[in-house]
């Protein structure tokens, strides 16, 4: 069986059916659970973290890269940085808005193309 949105194999036990179509798992929560880059809530958490004794605010490597790329490029959209980093656009989507939520970067129209940058 193959999941109908990324086009994995899938064990049937495994399978979920959303509107019709039959996803595997992965796809399944991405679905139910989309990134929010703009989410108040969110962003207060975030930045209240270092306000508490004891919190870590510690960044993944993935996300320390992007830092990294966005210094060195002063912006890149979210498919190129993608292929820069050798990661899936949803991965990465979920990083891009853990650190907007932090207030370390954020996004632009750039001669009509939404380009991530720092904050």
């Amino acid at each position: 069986m193959e999941c109908e949105k990324c086009k994995q194999q899938i064990n049937p036990d495994n399978k979920r059916v959303h509107h019709g179509q039959i996803i595997c798992e992965d796809c399944y929560i991405d679905t139910l659970s989309p990134a929010k880059a703009c989410d108040p809530w969110a962003v207060f958490c975030a930045r209240s973290i270092p306000e508490n004794k004891g919190a870590k605010s510690d960044l993944t490597m993935t996300q320390k890269e992007i830092l990294e790329i966005l210094k060195e490029t002063g912006g890149i959209s979210l498919e190129k940085m993608a292929k820069k980093l050798q990661v899936d656009k949803i991965d990465l989507e979920r990083d891009v808005a853990a650190l907007r939520h932090m207030e370390k970067l954020k996004a632009q129209l750039r001669q009509g193309n939404k380009i991530i940058c720092l904050w």
